[in-house]
């Protein structure tokens, strides 16, 4: 019987392709990345960014053919979990589900961080007054999880429009950038084999795949998809080419704007301001003031996408049973996973109050730390996903074709298992901190996964029958397609 207050299913035919796309994109963040990220990738790669995008958004579309060839036969929430555990086992499965709830959570934990710091600064500015900064977190994370509560409709319109903006204020400035003929003569080099492959940018592709966190977050809303596996699907390739493109031409604006020979010098000169820099020389003084409002709604609206897809693992853990089964209900009215929500704020909150009572650094100690789990843990879920897709897929549906089912699979798997040996290699630079930080947080990967696998066994020892029934979904099996 079902629940009054839920019955464990989500809003069919709640998202359309271009409500996928905006909760993809927007859970990115593009303005925050260019503004904040975009410096450090120069740092490391100079002008060979925008190619990296490229060579980045290569690999993912890669990954992808596999991705979405699996979620034609697998719908669920827990996108990871279910495609792992479908392919290597249910345990793996369930440590990927466990690695997963880590990796999202921490990416938003992290960032209001980041809203924090560019809140209370706005508010200074404008204001005169000095508010510190986790009083904003706060009330964010307040905001975020009523609009999550809501229901994903909600959140998809909220996303929609702060999207659009960010990217139109990004593209004004390349615009400005190009009619103004940058800095001198235009230069292609940005994306030169030459100059983009090579042993010397292993940092900057280290960096740059952070780019891509979250796409596969269309397979997280299959449940709530309208059109099913064919939205999801063509919701995931326009994200995954946006992204490549879109952030490679803006960082290649940005090399314009520099130049080719003195970017890498820039952004070691003022990391913080080096794209608004960029503003400042050759927009209007409204456009950068607009930009610099921009980027606290660009903070929150990567907050509610984050929190969305962080409460939906965490409720198909709890309808799998691998979580207390309360955390699988729905609202019977917002068909929002509330109780998930609920305790994804509650943690949220908590973990700022710890930071603001102990006096913390909201960026070196939050955003930077928090990101780095986040993004170590995506991509290692990202290499198990391919090889359970390869797996899965060549031995129960071979007339998927080699293509889908072995070699565009495959050839992700090796490029990730680079990209995570790069993050390992340069993990001090992601986290800013020494060897002890760097342990504990990679210590808590870890275990975040071996938890997620004595869970799975021990239901299995426990219950058999609920071990049985792992991976089931609450919806239609989708329907294969012709090739």
């Amino acid at each position: 019987m079902a629940d009054s207050s839920g019955d464990g299913r989500l809003a069919a035919d709640a998202m359309g392709t271009r409500d996928l796309v905006f909760t993809v994109l927007a859970a990115l963040a593009p303005l925050t990345l260019v503004v904040a990220l975009a410096p450090l990738h120069f740092l490391k790669g100079g002008a060979a960014v925008p190619g990296g995008y490229i060579v980045a958004g290569v690999v993912m579309a890669l990954f992808a053919v596999g991705f979405m060839t699996m979620s034609r036969y697998v719908r669920n929430a827990g996108a990871f979990y279910a495609m792992i555990a479908k392919g290597l086992g249910k345990p793996l499965g369930s440590g990927a589900a466990t690695l997963a709830l880590l990796a999202y959570n921490a990416l938003q934990i992290s960032t209001y961080g980041a809203l924090g710091l560019y809140s209370a600064d706005s508010f200074s500015r404008y204001t005169g007054v000095d508010l510190p900064w986790w009083l904003f977190a706060l009330v964010g994370a307040a905001l975020v999880g009523y609009l999550g509560f809501r229901g994903i409709q909600t959140s998809a319109r909220i996303l929609g429009v702060l999207l659009v903006l960010e990217i139109a204020i990004l593209a004004v400035m390349a615009v400005f950038v190009l009619a103004k003929g940058g800095a001198g003569e235009t230069t292609f080099t940005s994306f030169s084999p030459s100059e983009v492959l090579t042993p010397a940018n292993g940092a900057m592709f280290a960096l740059v795949f952070g780019a891509f966190m979250g796409f596969e977050a269309t397979a997280i809303f299959s449940e709530e998809a309208r059109g099913g596996i064919r939205t999801v699907r063509r919701a995931t390739y326009i994200a995954v080419a946006f992204i490549a493109v879109f952030y490679a031409f803006i960082t290649w604006t940005i090399v314009q704007a520099i130049g080719a020979d003195g970017v890498s010098a820039a952004a070691e000169a003022d990391l913080e301001g080096m794209v608004v820099g960029v503003f400042e020389s050759y927009t209007p003084g409204a456009v950068t003031a607009v930009m610099e409002i921009l980027l606290l709604t660009s903070a929150f609206a990567a907050l509610l996408a984050l929190h969305n897809a962080a409460n939906r693992y965490l409720f198909s853990l709890g309808r799998e049973g691998l979580v207390p089964a309360a955390f699988g209900r729905t609202h019977p009215r917002t068909r929002a996973p509330y109780l998930a929500g609920f305790l994804q704020t509650a943690v949220a909150m908590l973990v700022l109050i710890v930071w603001a009572v102990f006096g913390l650094d909201p960026y070196l100690g939050l955003l930077l730390w928090g990101s780095s789990i986040g993004f170590l843990g995506i991509i290692a879920l990202w290499a198990l996903c391919a090889v359970a897709v390869v797996v899965y897929l060549r031995r129960n549906h071979p007339e998927t074709g080699l293509w889908r089912s072995l070699i565009a699979p495959g050839l992700s798997f090796v490029g990730l298992v680079v990209v995570l040996s790069l993050v390992l290699a340069n993990f001090g630079l992601l986290t800013g901190g020494g060897t002890t930080t760097n342990t504990i947080l990679l210590v808590m990967c870890v275990v975040a996964f071996i938890s997620g696998i004595v869970s799975a066994v021990s239901l299995r020892s426990r219950s058999p029958e609920r071990y049985a029934r792992l991976t089931e979904t609450r919806v239609d099996d989708a329907v294969p397609e012709p090739a």
